[in-house]
């Protein structure tokens, strides 16, 4: 039998998702993230290296640095806590300055966000986020004179669960997003069904628990167009091979194969490879991938 794991990984994250379940049925955006997560975290074919560090009055700072073929894209990400309130502040290689601060609990339930990014002066956002025993609820609005109106509510509970979200642009006077989504949770599956791009695409997810104890586990994603009669499936497993080191792997309709294997090899520090390969034409060279968290 495995030892409880030290790593705050895949293990314990299944185990969050139950908590945040539990309490209610969370918000739109988790109908369907666990099998997403499954099928699509992690799995990348460029080289980045993340290292994260700690100021002796508790600001985290994170340098990252990617490389996409030619491209190298970098970013400084500071982030503060001072009791209920958390900034983060990032520049990239553009000369961006992303700035987010969020309030926890201003209000029992309630959560607030405000966002910006310089110099784009039509980017600022606020949202508000509210989660209840059998609801959960988050409201965004554009900092502009016609602003783009976002809504997206869920009502159920740890079982089952409905939503929507909706976006309309008031300078247009269009709704620009018009989804809704059902999902059923048991104790070792996790079902979802949700209509997308205004009714043009239906996708259908499931996770499986296989075995709590190793965190094996199985999922799949089917999408439908309507307007192009075209189905998209996505077919992946997970498996602890120890407490500290995950296998994952998956296969598409189209031939195109990925796995990925990740090791904590220090408390909070993970290294990760991962690779794709397309079956139907397999003397093209394989996607490697590398990625490298540190956090002392």
């Amino acid at each position: 039998m495995y030892p409880k794991p030290k790593r705050d990984g895949v293990l314990s994250q299944r185990r969050k998702e139950k908590m945040v379940f539990v309490r209610g049925p969370g918000l739109y955006s988790d109908i369907g993230k666990t099998a997403r997560d499954l099928l699509y975290k992690d799995y990348q074919g460029d080289q980045k290296f993340t290292l994260t560090t700690y100021t002796s009055n508790g600001v985290a700072i994170t340098s990252s640095g990617t490389k996409k073929g030619e491209l190298f894209l970098a970013d400084v990400n500071t982030q503060l806590k001072n009791k209920n309130i958390t900034t983060d502040v990032k520049v990239d290689t553009n000369s961006n300055v992303f700035t987010t601060i969020s309030v926890d609990e201003p209000a029992p339930g309630v959560k607030a966000i405000f966002s910006f990014v310089a110099p784009d002066q039509k980017s600022g956002k606020v949202e508000l986020r509210y989660l209840h025993e059998y609801a959960g609820i988050s409201t965004s609005l554009g900092l502009t004179a016609k602003p783009l109106v976002n809504f997206s509510g869920v009502v159920g509970n740890h079982q089952a669960a409905f939503g929507t979200d909706i976006s309309f642009d008031t300078a247009t006077g269009n709704f620009t997003k018009c989804n809704a989504g059902a999902s059923f949770t048991t104790p070792d599956l996790i079902a979802s069904l949700i209509l997308n791009d205004k009714g043009e695409t239906l996708a259908a997810s499931y996770f499986h628990t296989v075995s709590p104890l190793t965190n094996t586990a199985a999922g799949a994603e089917l999408i439908h167009s309507f307007s192009s009669n075209e189905n998209t499936l996505a077919i992946g497993i997970q498996h602890l091979l120890d407490p500290l080191t995950l296998v994952k792997a998956r296969v598409n309709n189209y031939g195109k194969a990925s796995a990925l294997i990740q090791h904590e090899w220090r408390p909070r520090s993970l290294i990760t490879i991962s690779g794709e390969v397309d079956t139907r034409a397999i003397e093209k060279s394989a996607k490697i991938g590398l990625a490298v968290a540190l956090k002392p």
